[in-house]
């Protein structure tokens, strides 16, 4: 579709002024893509005219859809802008996948501001397909597009004055650039060492307590509320007396929420809550934009038309969505096109057998991953091995399932763990995407279909499936085996298929495939599993799988 820009048109009703904070009846003057005139005058119109919602977190590929999709399904409700980073595809093919996901994003009318990748790889204990170092990124904050440096998720290296992370930090400064932040449970004089590196906001905050330690250094907390973390209800109450250091964010949304919601979902649930409606507007809109510098309307004269159309502000029914001048959604319908786009990879995996994932007995104790459902951090678990003709494996009764980790990237033996909480009675799951590195993740029940899944995830070059009684269903994400080049509606319904499957064998867990995702994620305590071992998050180091 050409998306043709209106000469000049006008809007009425009950506009939200972030800026004088306040809201008032009148009429809003639009010629091109730009607010020309705002008029305060009576209306008949009982609508509310609000500057668009920012998700002022996303990573664009959790989402499974490349930018220009998730455009498509964002605008429906209310979003206009995202502060993207694209440190899971930089991870797969480094500077590469930034400028990929920076390309797809022009061709649509949304406005995505990207970081530059901080920690690629994130740890030393895992293989990626990439490398960002200090080069790289000074390349990358030199350019017009890169808005901020993304989460330093190395927060040991800044406390202990690592020289590449503080070359990083350095990078970001000299281009008055800000910096994310990433810090589970960080507090005290570690966030204030933190903070006064200068990273300026956290998303990762799961306590009050931990907030207001962050709050209280100058640190601003990004409420997330994904697929899987969910810290809305923990967090919420920053806005009473805080309203100023908080935005919302995603984090990682899959297909089907972002079907049925995006930030619009935070903005009513904090309202309904009785929080003041402008201080909930606000943080969902005037923040981001005044913290990251973002090119994003906030419904003044001069600013670009980037707005929305409500009934009110308790319903908060999006009917309209603009992003310059440009109505990009009406009455729940995006009105941006698909855009055909070249998919881009990095996969030179070997399909595996049996015996390559098979665990012999060498005590009788092991270390279990204990998933929380809502959360990424993990507990430590100490349990009885399940041992079958000398070989572990997995234990339904207990609810403890064996895990694989491959490497994607070359030849390399599977790793293999056991976790606890996953709740599958038969079948196996697996997935391409897999925090940070993004090897292939799986989690099963038998041998057999642990290795059919896996296998079948090989042969597609990537993707997310189930095997079950001989039987694999999959969605292939052939762009960099976290994302599908096809239309997002169609992604989101499959995988609302498989997410459907996974819990009708059993798995108990909200979000099976986004959390399964979080088990890689070494830089989130308290035990994960990468290609190269059982990794132990608080004492930042492999650990054997064996008690005893």
């Amino acid at each position: 579709m050409l998306f043709m820009k209106s000469k000049c048109f006008s809007v009425s009703g009950n506009i939200v002024d972030v800026i004088g904070n306040r809201i008032f009846q009148g009429t809003i003057q639009i010629k091109d893509e730009k607010i020309v005139s705002l008029t305060e005058e009576p209306t008949s119109e009982t609508q509310y005219i609000l500057p668009g919602f920012i998700d002022s977190h996303v990573h664009i590929e959790s989402s499974m859809l490349i930018p220009s999709e998730f455009a498509r399904l964002a605008v429906v409700h209310g979003t206009v802008a995202t502060v993207s980073d694209p440190h899971e595809i930089a991870n797969v093919l480094g500077i590469d996948g930034v400028k990929f996901m920076i390309s797809n994003g022009k061709k649509v009318p949304f406005k995505f501001f990207f970081g530059a990748p901080s920690c690629v790889p994130a740890t030393p204990f895992e293989t990626s397909g990439a490398s960002i170092g200090i080069q790289e990124v000074e390349k990358l904050m030199a350019m017009d597009e890169i808005k901020y440096l993304s989460e330093m998720m190395n927060f040991p290296g800044v406390l202990f004055d690592d020289k590449e992370v503080l070359a990083k930090l350095n990078a970001a400064k000299k281009h008055h650039k800000p910096i994310d932040g990433h810090a589970p449970g960080l507090k005290g004089s570690d966030a204030e060492k933190y903070a006064k590196a200068g990273i300026s906001t956290d998303h990762e905050c799961f306590t009050m307590d931990e907030a207001m330690d962050k709050i209280k250094v100058g640190m601003k907390i990004l409420i997330r509320e994904g697929s899987a973390a969910k810290n809305f209800d923990a967090l919420v109450g920053l806005i009473e007396h805080h309203a100023e250091s908080v935005m919302f964010c995603s984090d990682d949304k899959h297909p089907d929420d972002l079907v049925n919601g995006h930030i619009n979902l935070l903005v009513k649930r904090a309202i309904a809550l009785g929080f003041d409606p402008l201080a909930v507007i606000r943080a969902a809109t005037y923040n981001p934009v005044k913290h990251y510098h973002l090119n994003v309307g906030l419904l003044q004269v001069g600013d670009d038309a980037d707005f929305i159309i409500a009934d009110n502000l308790n319903n908060l029914k999006i009917q309209t969505t603009y992003v310059k001048g440009i109505r990009v959604a009406e009455n729940g319908k995006t009105t941006i096109d698909s855009i055909a786009e070249k998919s881009v990879n990095n996969f030179n995996a070997e399909p595996i057998t049996c015996s390559d994932i098979a665990v012999k007995a060498s005590g009788k104790t092991i270390k279990v991953i204990k998933t929380i459902d809502g959360q990424l951090i993990t507990e430590f678990m100490i349990a009885k091995a399940n041992i079958r003709d000398g070989m572990v494996i997995s234990d339904t009764e207990n609810d403890i399932l064996k895990m694989v980790v491959m490497n994607r990237y070359h030849s390399s033996p599977p790793s293999v763990g056991f976790v606890h909480n996953f709740g599958l009675k038969q079948g196996a799951m697996a997935s391409t995407v897999a925090h940070d590195s993004h090897n292939i993740i799986a989690v099963g029940v038998s041998d057999e279909d642990i290795v059919k899944a896996v296998n079948a995830l090989i042969i597609s070059n990537g993707g997310i499936c189930i095997a079950y009684n001989g039987e694999v269903q999959t969605i292939a994400l052939h762009v960099a085996g976290l994302m599908s080049d096809c239309e997002g509606y169609s992604v989101a319904k499959k995988y609302d298929l498989l997410d459907k499957r996974a819990k009708k064998l059993g798995c108990k867990l909200s979000a099976p495939f986004m959390t399964l995702s979080f088990m890689a994620l070494l830089v989130i305590p308290d035990i994960k599993l990468s290609d190269n071992g059982l990794f132990d998050g608080k004492k930042f180091e492999l650990t054997n799988l064996f008690v005893d």
